[in-house]
């Protein structure tokens, strides 16, 4: 499953080692889920990773880059997108792009408020409901 996160996933998964974000990036392999990102994400953790402190960075280095495979921005879509939030565009454009079944964020306001659950057959969740759906589904 090609689940696709968000900036502000991986960054919470840094600043925390508890919680649903690091529960996924650990246990991705083991559950078969394919995480990807965009070259887009990891600048914005270039720039923000700093104000979480150390910890995170070093979080971020040894635990959680090596398990993000980044694409490259994708900014073409052969479908009609109305989403007014023009910094996130290129989360959900390269999330289609990839083919990612899932987009994970904790941007709900931006995400869910604009865009709903779900576009062009990409699930939109917090990494919580993620992990809900997946334990409903009984492969948690």
């Amino acid at each position: 499953m090609r689940v696709f996160l968000d900036t502000s996933v991986m960054l919470a998964a840094a600043g925390s080692a508890k919680g649903a974000s690091r529960f996924i990036l650990a246990e991705a392999a083991s559950h078969g889920w394919e995480l990807l990102s965009s070259d887009y994400c990891a600048e914005e953790i270039r720039r923000n990773l700093p104000k979480l402190g150390r910890s995170a960075t070093s979080a971020w280095k040894t635990e959680i880059s090596s398990r993000v495979q980044l694409m490259r921005a994708s900014v073409a879509l052969d479908k009609l997108l109305v989403f007014p939030k023009a910094k996130d565009r290129p989360v959900v454009i390269t999330a289609l792009a990839v083919r990612a079944e899932w987009l994970l964020t904790l941007d709900e306001a931006d995400f869910h408020g604009k865009l709903g659950r779900e576009v062009y057959g990409l699930r939109i969740a917090t990494p919580g409901e993620f992990l809900l759906e997946q334990r409903a589904r009984g492969l948690l």
